[in-house]
């Protein structure tokens, strides 16, 4: 009786050993650490995962965007986005077209441009926290049409760089929920004409 129980679990065990089963670590993991996280990090990392194997693209499982009004020209789009920042205590610390490619075809981008944002007090916080956070510095919004006139504005969803690991202290907390608002508001309300 024991060594048809005790059979089962070696043969997973080496298995797991032998063939380096990353599924089966990452889930042994989020079991057994998952108390050290933030109590909104297991659905996070969820979200993601799920979006990743619905499209196969992990940069879009990490992105939230928003359909441009076909009644709002590229440069209202821009009018409100340097509007809104300042509403949201963000500043403009970048405005950079990349390129624009009147015959392109309809599946292919015509036109982007990035808006750089930024709390400068905010980000101070977060990089003496961890430096690493300066990888998601400053906040970007992203301005894309497509040959077909279809346009969007890309930002980061920023759930996992708050939620995502050990909890961050309350004012911390408080601070990127005001950062993560203003990135999901004003690309929304840009995508409108909104000011």
């Amino acid at each position: 009786m024991i060594k048809k129980i005790i059979l089962p679990l070696l043969l997973v065990a080496i298995s797991m050993v032998s063939t380096g089963c990353s599924t089966m670590h990452m889930g042994w993991t989020a079991v057994t650490q998952q108390h050290k996280l933030d109590d909104g990090a297991m659905e996070a990392y969820d979200n993601m995962f799920t979006k990743v194997t619905e499209y196969g693209d992990p940069a879009r499982a990490m992105m939230r965007e928003f359909k441009v009004s076909e009644d709002v020209t590229n440069e209202d789009v821009a009018e409100s986005i340097h509007s809104l920042a300042a509403s949201y205590n963000m500043r403009i610390t970048g405005d950079i077209k990349m390129y624009t490619k009147e015959d392109a075809a309809p599946e292919e981008v015509k036109h982007a441009r990035i808006f750089s944002l930024c709390s400068l007090h905010i980000a101070k916080v977060f990089l003496n926290h961890s430096r690493y956070y300066g990888g998601f510095m400053p906040c970007r919004i992203m301005l894309v049409e497509y040959g077909n006139g279809d346009r969007f504005l890309i930002t980061m969803d920023m759930t996992l760089a708050i939620h995502g690991g050990f909890p961050l202290p309350d004012e911390m907390l408080e601070m990127g929920l005001k950062v993560k608002k203003a990135m999901e508001e004003i690309p929304a309300r840009a995508a409108e004409g909104d000011f």
